[in-house]
């Protein structure tokens, strides 16, 4: 039992209520730093076709009649070779660093710090996805979770 959720857009968002969070979320691959690709600044897909890629569901399943990586490949989205998917990045990334792919996955929650052995770079095109607040429709809050929506309703409101 949530009071609250974080959502990728796109998403169904007719059982909640819910707020727009005005920054943006970046697609890209992740690989080993010492990937071929890794030498590039970004990543097109033209470069994504002979490579074993490891997808997120969302990003390869059909999502209210829109997907929005399959728009963003193009017209040989089907030559890709996707080994397999996953739910969590975490795990695509340790499926990157065994070598098993690239990960497609949003920049920034997978550990490409200096002391590991993985790197991002970013989808060109560029490719972002929104993101939402959500909250159960007709939701009864406890007073925490009531201030915390205030709150975030009024830093929301002025950007």
């Amino acid at each position: 039992m949530l009071d609250f959720g974080l959502l990728i857009q796109p998403a169904d968002l007719s059982k909640y209520n819910y707020i727009d969070i005005p920054a943006k979320d970046v697609w890209g691959v992740v690989m080993r730093k010492d990937s071929p690709l890794a030498v590039k600044d970004t990543i097109q897909a033209v470069n994504l076709l002979n490579v074993p890629v490891i997808c997120s569901r969302q990003a390869i399943k059909q999502t209210y009649s829109k997907n929005e990586f399959a728009d963003w490949f193009g017209e040989d989205y089907d030559k890709l070779n996707v080994v397999t998917t996953y739910n969590l990045a975490y795990n695509a990334a340790i499926m990157v660093d065994e070598g098993i792919g690239y990960a497609i996955t949003l920049d920034k929650i997978v550990n490409t710090s200096s002391d590991s052995n993985l790197c991002f770079r970013p989808l060109e095109p560029r490719l972002e996805s929104g993101l939402n607040i959500v909250w159960k429709k007709h939701q009864v809050f406890s007073a925490a979770a009531d201030l915390f929506l205030k709150e975030i309703q009024v830093k929301f409101s002025n950007l």
